[in-house]
C-alpha cells in the first residue's frame, strides 16, 4: 500500500496527546499494517494564518482522521477541518480516543457511522476504504 497522507484532526486544547500517540504508532516499524504521515498543524496558528494553512494540509492528503475525543463539543476547528475537508472531496472517518464512546458527541459534519474504536485492525480497514473513496487516491 502507498503510504497514506492523513491530516490528523484533534482537539488541540484536550487531545494532544491523543494525536502524539496515534501518529507515533502509525509511524513506520510500528505493529500497525501501514504507515501514516501526520500533516497535521503542531503549533497554535493565529486564524486567517491557520485557515490558508489547514486547507492547503488538506488538500494534499487521501483522508481526514478524526481522533473523537470527550470534549469534541468544544472543538469548534475540527469542525471548521471536516468542512474543508468535504468542500474538497477529501473522505473523513473518526477514531474514538480519550474514553470516548458512541454517546460522546461529535463535531459538526461527522456521520456516528463513520467514527470507530481504536482498534489497528479496524484503523487499517477504515483507511484502505479512505484510499479507495478519495481524490487523491
Amino acid at each position: 500500500m502507498a503510504e497514506p497522507r492523513a491530516f490528523i484532526s484533534f482537539d488541540f486544547d484536550h487531545n494532544e496527546e491523543s494525536r502524539r500517540l496515534f501518529a507515533g504508532q502509525g509511524k513506520e516499524n510500528s505493529p500497525t499494517p501501514f504507515i501514516i504521515q501526520d500533516w497535521s498543524s503542531k503549533s497554535a496558528l493565529e486564524e486567517d494564518e491557520w485557515e490558508e494553512k489547514i486547507a492547503a494540509k488538506i488538500s494534499a492528503c487521501n483522508m481526514v482522521i478524526v481522533l473523537v475525543g470527550r470534549s469534541m463539543g468544544s472543538a469548534y476547528g475540527v469542525a471548521a477541518e471536516i468542512a474543508m475537508a468535504k468542500d474538497k472531496n477529501v473522505p473523513v472517518f473518526g477514531v474514538y480516543v480519550d474514553n470516548a464512546t458512541t454517546s460522546s458527541t461529535l463535531p459538526s459534519g461527522l456521520a456516528r457511522n463513520r467514527v470507530i474504536s481504536w482498534t489497528w485492525a479496524g484503523v487499517a480497514a477504515a483507511i484502505n476504504q479512505m484510499m479507495g473513496e478519495g481524490k487523491n487516491a
